[in-house]
Parts: C-alpha cells; structure tokens; sequence
C-alpha cells in the first residue's frame, strides 16, 4: 500500500525538479553568474541527499595534500546552532560548527576548518583571516552554484546510483540526474571491495560519463574502534555483543561490516546529524542493558562521537563502553595513483594559472 501512496509524490518530484533545472539553466546561460576564486578550490558534494560516504573522500582529500598544500575546508555546518562565518577554534565544538567539520578539524588540527552557510561571502572571510591558504575543500557543494570550483568532484553510491534514483520527494535525488554533467570527476562508492571488472565496465556504461568527466570506484575500510572517551581502550573481543549507535544515513554499511565480526549486533538507530540528550544515554543504557551476552560494547561513527561528546560527563559517569570506528576509502582497480595525479595536476595547474593573471 505504502509503495502506492508513494507514487502520490511524483508529480512534486516533477515541480520540484523542474524548479532546480531552470536555476540550472541560468546559471548555464550566465544569467545568474557565479564566483570563481584565483586559486584552486576543489568541490565534493552528491546528487542525492545523503549516505553517499562524501566525508570520507573529504578526508582523503585533506591527507593527499595537507603534506604540500595550506589547507582549508569550507562547510555550510549543518545543523550547528550558531549562524555565520566562523572558523574552528580549540575549544570549538560540534554545536559550534557543526559534526562534519568538528571531525575535520579533531582528525587534521594542522589545517583550517571554517564554516559559513553562503559560500561565496565566507570564502573572502576564509581568505581574509587565513591568506596563506593555498588549497579549499567545499564540503557538499554540488548545488552551490553561487561558487564556481575548479574541480568538481560528485560521489555517488554504488547500491544507489544517481541513474535509478528520482528527485525528491518521490526518491532522495537534490536535482534531476542530468546534474551529473557538472561533475569533473564521479566517484562510485561504498562498492563491494570485490567488485569485479565486468560490473564495473556495466557501470561506467550506465553512466555514460561525458569526455571530459574521469570515473573512480571506491570502498569503505574500516579501521580498528577506540575508545570514546579512552583512546587506549581494548577493541571489543570477537565473542562481544555489540550495539550500534549512529545517527547517520545510512548505517548498514557499518552494521555488515560488524556482522562479519560479531555474531550479536544490534542497531539502535537514531536521525541524520542528530544531537544526543540525556534522555537517549538513558535509552542506550537500557538497550545495552537487555541485549544478550557478557561482554557487551557499543560502537559509534566518528561524525556520531564528535556529537555525543557534548554529553561526555553524562557518559562517563554512566561508563558506557563506547567505542568509535574509524573509515577510510580505498581506491579499487587500483585506481589511486591515478585520482592522485588527477587532483595534484588540477593543483598544479590551477596555482600556475592563478601566478600567470
């Protein structure tokens, strides 16, 4: 019945979708102009509207140029509870700035952080306050158009691909698929880390990427958990029970890679970005209270942590055994050598150009 009722959304889908084609077509024809900057800004953002594992490509980002490069991230800070520029400061927290860049700037202290809902306004800031910056990251600005990138980098998930999705509300689409040409380079992630060769030549078929667009194939790797609160706090032992607490979009990545390990996982899932209270540290306690086992852990994402450590007192004094799983992405089809030298010749070239003007 539920699959019917949703058809009653397609026609919103239609209007909504064809709302954003028109301001696409304007910002095409230049008769809304957008801005670009003389040095390399490099965009990660998504067709859809969530779950597509853009963060940990962010972070590869930072790690592949932090090393040569004066780096900064620029994010809209989704649902921080202050407004305007600001950059991340030592005492900043996820409320101040927002999960995403909290995280950003916990992992990479070396690089600047900043967050400004209008990008174009909070780039001069960025400059203004931080002038050696020689490299931006924007964080989910695909939809941006106000900010012209050098490099545009879409990410897609592989068990959602933008080619079978629809505009919301009908599917999880932000714009019509033909968005897609504004993409540089599309990175389809979160595939099977044995993903073969012919599913991905029926891909990169389905997509049917422009000439002028590189296609990538990444997976998520998940590390080894810590501790929370304890960095030096033992992994959970291969017979624990474990409950995962994440306020993600898509947990069941995390939750199969945990099965692989633990024959008792259970979900306690709460909403995207979501901001913990007292009330939901008592519901996690009792849920880890009643699951089954003797050595019973719980496993958080490292966006969820850098929100429920807001309530890090609460969860001390009730010793809740929270652990944080860490994630990378891996290049498959060995295809790492190859993104790299896509993003330094960008870089490269875009800073030459800029001594050039």
């Amino acid at each position: 019945m539920w699959r019917y009722l949703n058809y009653l959304l397609y026609p919103f889908s239609l209007l909504y979708g064809l709302v954003l084609w028109i301001r696409n077509r304007l910002y095409d024809n230049g008769m809304l102009t957008a801005v670009e900057f003389d040095l390399p800004v490099i965009a990660v953002g998504n067709l859809s509207v969530g779950g597509t594992g853009k963060t940990p490509h962010v972070e590869y980002l930072i790690r592949l140029l932090k090393a040569a490069y004066r780096v900064a991230t620029l994010s809209r800070g989704y649902n921080r509870r202050t407004r305007g520029f600001l950059l991340a400061k030592a005492d900043s927290t996820s409320a101040d700035i927002g999960d995403e860049p909290m995280q950003f700037h916990q992992k990479f202290p070396d690089i600047t952080v900043c967050v400004g809902e209008e990008r174009m306004l909070a780039v001069p800031q960025l400059l203004g306050d931080r002038p050696e910056t020689q490299v931006i990251l924007l964080d989910d600005a695909f939809q941006h158009r106000s900010i012209k990138p050098g490099l545009n980098l879409m990410v897609t998930d592989y068990s959602r691909l933008f080619t079978r999705d629809h505009v919301v509300p009908f599917g999880r689409l932000r714009e019509g698929r033909n968005g897609y040409y504004r993409a540089d380079g599309i990175i389809v992630s979160k595939c099977p880390p044995e993903l073969s060769t012919q599913e991905q030549e029926a891909i990169y078929r389905e997509i049917a990427p422009y000439p002028h667009q590189r296609l990538f194939f990444t997976c998520l790797q998940y590390g080894q958990p810590y501790g929370m609160l304890q960095p030096d706090m033992a992994p959970p032992p291969p017979g624990a029970s474990i409950l995962v607490v994440c306020g993600i979009a898509r947990p069941e990545p995390l939750v199969h890679h945990l099965l692989q390990h633990y024959a008792n996982v259970h979900l306690l899932s709460f909403p995207d970005h979501y901001y913990y209270t007292q009330q939901d540290l008592d519901k996690i306690k009792m849920e880890l209270d009643h699951m089954d086992g003797g050595a019973k852990h719980i496993i958080t994402t490292e966006k969820d942590a850098v929100r429920l450590h807001l309530l890090k007192d609460s969860i001390a004094a009730m010793q809740l055994p929270i652990a944080v799983m860490p994630v990378e992405v891996r290049f498959l089809f060995d295809g790492a050598d190859s993104f790299n030298s896509y993003i330094f010749d960008y870089v490269a070239d875009a800073m030459l150009a800029a001594e050039n003007e």
